[in-house]
């Protein structure tokens, strides 16, 4: 996982300068629904995981971007996340997202914690799409950089960071390696990544904690059905590390409907079941996912 960050270093360096993307307007040559959506941490992919895949429906030639606002609504918390992600020659995106978790039920009704995120993500390998010959899929590294703003909405506790709930840091890495395979003819596709990371409820809680401090490898994987040419069904997994006392954290899982009218347009709908969130409030958090994403 070390090499992720020199790699993708690498690739800016070899990429053609972005003055030879800016002349050109942006092609939109990839087929629809390629690009996946933008999941909550702002890469493409799925909801809670990211694929292989480019954000943006720009070629190998050009450039895509895409913004996005995401809501999800358990029983006792609300999470926001907007930002933007940009795909450059289909091969690095760039992205960046900030997320914003709010409690709605006492003693946690105050709660709110921001964070930012930064994200790159740089294709090594095959093609999901036009190499329906071959077994091989297509396989990207990333990572995500992750800063937690603090805490609001304890300060009557002494709470104003994640630190004084048990995490080690209040900033971090993920680092992850997807490999995504389209299979046209069935209207099937399929993901799996694995990701290094230390993050306690994706970094809203900190990172590390008093249980564990150690980067982890965690599996996700995504499965997604083209029932018609614009709307897709699908379903996600992703283990969550155990790091805090205070938060008996459990794997997040959904299943998804994702619906796109244009190449500029999509909406994704989910059931998102997100495990314990807290002790304070201990119970099995589920409910909605919503998603909208414009771009080209």
């Amino acid at each position: 996982m070390k090499k992720i960050i020199p790699a993708l270093m690498a690739a800016l360096a070899v990429l053609p300068s972005a003055g030879a993307y800016a002349q050109s307007s942006p092609d939109m040559g990839k087929l629809l629904a390629t690009g996946g959506v933008i999941q909550v941490e702002g890469a493409g992919g799925g909801g809670i995981t990211p694929w292989a895949l480019i954000s943006g429906y720009g070629s190998r030639d050009s450039w895509g971007a895409n913004a996005h606002y995401t809501y999800i609504n358990t029983q006792d918390y609300k999470l926001g996340s907007y930002g933007v992600a940009v795909g450059i020659a289909d091969r690095l995106e760039v992205s960046f997202d900030n997320q914003e978790f709010k409690g709605s039920l006492a003693p946690l009704d105050k709660l709110n914690i921001k964070q930012d995120i930064v994200g790159l993500k740089l294709k090594v390998l095959g093609d999901a799409v036009y190499e329906q010959d071959s077994w091989v899929p297509q396989v990207a590294i990333g990572l995500m950089y992750k800063k937690n703003k603090g805490v609001r909405g304890l300060e009557a506790l002494g709470v104003t960071n994640v630190k004084q709930l048990g995490a080690k840091d209040d900033h971090g890495y993920d680092y992850y390696v997807s490999a995504t395979k389209i299979y046209l003819e069935q209207s099937l596709l399929l993901n799996a990544t694995l990701r290094a990371t230390r993050a306690n409820q994706m970094g809203i809680l900190g990172f590390g904690g008093d249980r564990n401090d150690d980067t982890r490898l965690m599996p996700e994987f995504s499965a997604a059905y083209l029932i018609t040419r614009k709307v897709a069904l699908g379903a996600e997994y992703r283990r969550k590390p155990h790091n805090l006392g205070v938060d008996n954290e459990k794997a997040y899982y959904d299943a998804f409907v994702a619906w796109f009218p244009t190449r500029n347009v999509s909406v994704t709908a989910a059931y998102a079941e997100l495990g314990d969130i807290t002790i304070f409030n201990p119970k099995k958090q589920h409910g909605l996912y919503l998603s909208l994403q414009a771009g080209f």
